[in-house]
């Protein structure tokens, strides 16, 4: 599976919000620069995520951005909706295959398309973070995983 890099910046983005102390709305300018991260892009990116209730934008001199809900209650599946669209199985016309291959073609790329789903949505922000805290701890250090995006 590809991760948009809308996905990327919107997934590290979130990932600072949550880590956030409790000091109030987070500027898009300081998300960017810490996650090395396109401001104008992400700031794209956020507003998307603002359109879907996964954030709330305050204007102004100490404006910028926070969770809209808990990280616990923020799925990577809302994340990846939310950047790109619903999850759907879609394919292009398969009008020279065989009508019994192009049935059971639909019916697989269905089936990998609903576990996904289903997988994105059991990890949670707060997932994210408290694997990093454990990958850091001296007994993982070397376990961490790197996502990248496209």
């Amino acid at each position: 599976m590809r991760l948009s890099r809308a996905t990327v910046y919107a997934i590290g983005a979130s990932l600072q919000l949550a880590d956030a102390p409790e000091e109030g709305p987070i500027p898009c300018s300081r998300l960017a620069r810490v996650g090395e991260m396109p401001e104008r892009f992400l700031l794209q990116v956020l507003r998307q995520m603002v359109n879907h209730g996964l954030l709330k934008s305050t204007r102004g001199v100490d404006g910028g951005y926070c969770l809209l809900r808990p990280a616990c209650d923020i799925s990577l599946l809302h994340i990846v909706e939310a950047t790109d669209g619903p999850m759907t199985s879609d394919l292009p016309p398969l009008d020279g295959m065989p009508e019994k291959s192009r049935k059971r073609l639909v019916h697989v790329v269905q089936e990998i398309t609903r576990a996904v789903s289903e997988r994105l949505a059991q990890v949670s922000l707060a997932d994210l973070l408290s694997a990093e805290a454990n990958a850091s701890s001296p007994r993982h250090a070397g376990s961490t995983a790197k996502i990248e995006g496209g």
